[in-house]
């Protein structure tokens, strides 16, 4: 029986492990920027139902937030804490994009929003104006939002 040098082999078995690699980077930017704006509308409605399932499935483990009301929330257990104990609850939201810019493996979200806290959310019943920025990566294949920052705009 003829034995096959093994450097030859070897090389040929990494180059193979690496295709998938290779080809998944080399997603068109059109495609991820659809997708993103896929997932901020998929996240813009579940913060409006406040719907809990979505968010964990949208938000990273490891998310963090700059919030409006100027404090940190430093994970994602944190954010939907304050979402179940109805601090974030809105009767509309509106979010529009203004840029999307990927780089690797993260994607960075900017743009303006417009809310109507209801509830004890901070600022109930006012039409609250505010600019983002959110951060998304890939994670185990998914992209999940990483980071995000919101300031409320002065009133005109």
């Amino acid at each position: 029986m003829k034995r096959w040098p093994a450097r030859p082999i070897l090389s040929l078995l990494l180059f193979g492990a690496t295709l998938p690699l290779v080809a998944h980077s080399q997603e068109r930017p059109a495609e991820v920027a659809d997708t993103i704006r896929a997932l901020e509308e998929q996240e813009r409605k579940a913060v409006l139902d406040e719907d809990t399932a979505a968010l964990e499935r949208l938000w990273s483990e490891q998310l963090i937030v700059n919030n409006p009301q100027n404090q940190v929330s430093a994970s994602r257990r944190v954010v939907l804490d304050r979402v179940k104990r109805g601090l974030i609850r809105y009767s509309k939201f509106e979010r529009r994009i203004e840029a999307i810019r990927q780089n690797g493996e993260v994607v960075i979200v900017m743009g303006a929003e417009e809310v109507v806290p209801i509830g004890k959310a901070p600022r109930a019943g006012q039409t609250v104006r505010r600019r983002f920025t959110n951060v998304w990566q890939k994670e185990a294949g998914a992209w999940r939002m990483i980071a995000r920052h919101a300031n409320v705009l002065p009133s005109e």
